[in-house]
């Protein structure tokens, strides 16, 4: 077994977000690739932005997507408990352990002290320069410090940054980053609830459950100094470190956010969000009808590239081609017209009986599994999501209930009113009621009959589904049937002549 073990670590408040999606993916793909482990760990410590619900939404998504952790909340594992908030006893002995080092210290600012250091200075932080000034173990007598302890002040424990040191961290995906100790504040670790920040769970959790290497996102790099040094201090080897790019919007300007979905009218989460109090209800890639396994292909691209021209791959492809080294260090644009494309390829491969089960509530009882499925074979080359088959294909489930009035104007001429009453009657006859026979039969009356394709097939078209667009129309009249088709073709063509007339008018 590989001693690859990576973890997705989502904080349960609210809906997760298609960057953290991707994140999945990538931790996923990389431990599948090294026959790792992926881990799914909760990272609830901040109580206060906790939602309800928001650990199941994770769950459901991981599993709509196929991405099943091999340890975590209910998933078992030799390492757990998998939620921070049931870890919580664990994290202040190693805050205690770095202040009796030297390399932590108990606070006792009051908020309005914090608001009074930053008065005095906007862009004042707490580090080096200021804890000097503030009420902390650096600053108070020992014996001081002992009374406030004794008598259970409420306190925080900050981080000690050391002063003007450069801290390199060699990150897989970006090469050799260094920050300034300079430029870091002494970060809050636990909390007064006595609840870790995290800063410190995530370092001892990592270290705990042997985590070999941390794929996030870039918005933690900057913190990644602080883990660093945490590390150092407790004298643990760190993990290796890799920062995703940003997923951008549409536009290719700025982080794409949850407030996108409803500005471009695309969706930014996986699953459907409804989080109650008469909040908007949000939908996700499931409800915008597309395949886990398309949204999967296209978030692997969304900031990796194989080297290669090739676009699909599969789960298990993806698997074999996945290389850190692969992932772009720049920001990777939302390109929603190519997530469409994705979900058309994955579609057209999917077998007809299962698009079927995923369209039957949206068609009714009364349609038998065999004409769902005949009708997902017609309509899913000419579709962008699953949901479009009986949308845009509604003329398969029911009797036009418009007519493309244009193209009836264009098309529709009365003197061959006499060539449809025939051919009409000509279908009515035919011994085999199939693709191959009604095309037959009509091809053979437009020949015997001297007349021009152009003004007889797209009559017939509009008559039998009110549109030009759409499958063969042959194909269709064989699902649809001989009587449905007659009979459309009598009403379609009263409605077609009457829309003719009032064109006239």
């Amino acid at each position: 077994m590989s001693d690859v073990r990576v973890r997705f670590a989502p904080s349960p408040t609210g809906p997760l977000h298609i960057g953290g999606v991707r994140t999945a993916l990538y931790n996923y793909l990389f431990a599948r690739h090294a026959g790792g482990t992926f881990i799914l760990r909760v990272e609830d410590t901040d109580q206060n932005r906790y939602v309800p619900g928001a650990e199941d939404y994770i769950v459901e998504a991981l599993s709509w997507f196929g991405l099943t952790p091999d340890e975590g909340p209910g998933f078992g594992g030799d390492y757990g408990p998998y939620r921070q908030s049931e870890r919580k006893d664990l994290y202040a002995q190693y805050a205690m352990q770095m202040v009796e080092q030297g390399n932590a210290y108990y606070a006792w600012d009051t908020p309005e002290d914090l608001d009074a250091m930053r008065k005095e200075d906007a862009n004042a932080k707490y580090d080096a320069s200021t804890r000097v000034k503030m009420t902390n173990s650096l600053t108070l007598s020992e014996d001081e410090v002992r009374s406030r302890l004794d008598n259970g002040a409420p306190f925080v424990i900050r981080l000690k940054m050391p002063e003007n040191e450069d801290v390199k961290i060699t990150d897989l995906v970006r090469g050799e980053v260094t920050f300034n100790t300079k430029d870091l504040d002494d970060k809050v670790i636990l909390k007064g609830d006595g609840m870790p920040t995290y800063h410190l769970a995530n370092i001892v959790d990592d270290h705990l459950m042997k985590i070999s290497h941390v794929i996030r996102g870039e918005e933690w790099l900057s913190s990644t100094a602080h883990h660093v040094l945490m590390y150092r201090f407790m004298s643990w080897e760190a993990p290796q470190f890799s920062h995703l790019p940003l997923i951008l919007k549409p536009t290719g300007k700025g982080k794409l956010s949850k407030r996108d979905g409803a500005k471009f009218g695309i969706p930014v989460f996986p699953l459907e969000w409804d989080p109650g109090k008469d909040e908007d209800i949000y939908s996700g890639f499931r409800e915008f009808g597309f395949l886990p396994e398309a949204v999967i292909n296209f978030l692997a691209f969304l900031g990796w590239n194989p080297g290669t021209e090739q676009e699909i791959f599969s789960i298990t492809e993806l698997i074999e081609a996945f290389s850190i080294k692969r992932i772009v260090k720049s920001g990777a644009r939302f390109d929603y017209d190519k997530a469409k494309w994705y979900n058309q390829q994955y579609i057209i491969n999917t077998d007809d009986d299962v698009l079927a089960k995923m369209i039957r509530s949206e068609v009714g009882p009364e349609y038998s599994n065999e004409y769902l499925a005949k009708a997902c074979g017609l309509m899913k080359e000419r579709v962008e999501s699953v949901g479009d088959i009986a949308k845009v294909g509604d003329f398969l489930f029911g009797s036009p209930t418009e007519y493309d009035a244009k193209m009836i104007r264009k098309k529709y001429k009365e003197e061959n009113d006499p060539h449809f009453e025939a051919l009409t009657d000509a279908l009515s006859k035919l011994d085999t009621f199939d693709a191959e026979h009604t095309q037959s039969a009509i091809k053979r009356y437009i020949g015997d009959n001297e007349l021009s394709f152009g003004a007889i097939m797209p009559v017939l078209r509009l008559a039998t589904s009110g549109t030009m667009k759409g499958p063969d129309l042959f194909e269709m009249m064989e699902l649809l049937g001989r009587d449905e088709v007659l009979i459309r073709m009598k009403d379609g063509l009263g409605k077609i002549k009457d829309i003719k007339s009032a064109s006239q008018s």
